[in-house]
């Protein structure tokens, strides 16, 4: 079964660019770890909620843009394992070395969250 990791954040929207470039350095990591497919975003059309909304959510600022992304995996196993070995003390690929790669975010104001698909439609 198919799983989700899902992320919103708030970036410097000054810092669009560096967003993208990051993501192109970091995201081909995912799909070599058996990741089906990355997705970035930059948000377009991010109307302000009644009572919360995306820029809430991340205690966005007036200076900063919203980020929507996904990683779609084969299942929650391929997933673990990746993750595993990205976050392990022994990995010295250098696109994860936050010193040549640093986030372009305050990644503190990050959310994410792992989910299985209940609907999916071609």
């Amino acid at each position: 079964m198919p799983y989700i990791d899902g992320f919103v954040i708030a970036v410097p929207t000054a810092n669009r660019q560096k967003f993208i470039d990051h993501a192109t350095a970091i995201d081909p990591v995912f799909v070599e770890l058996g990741a089906i497919r990355v997705i970035e975003c930059w948000e377009e059309d991010v109307p302000d909620g009644t009572l919360t909304d995306f820029r809430r959510a991340v205690q966005a600022t007036p200076d900063e843009s919203i980020a929507f992304s996904w990683i779609e995996w084969p299942d929650k196993a391929t997933r673990d394992a990746a993750m595993q070995k990205m976050m392990s003390p022994d990995n010295t690929d250098p696109r994860m070395d936050p010193t040549r790669n640093p986030m372009p975010f305050d990644g503190k104001r990050m959310i994410f969250g792992g989910f299985v698909p209940v609907v999916t439609l071609p």
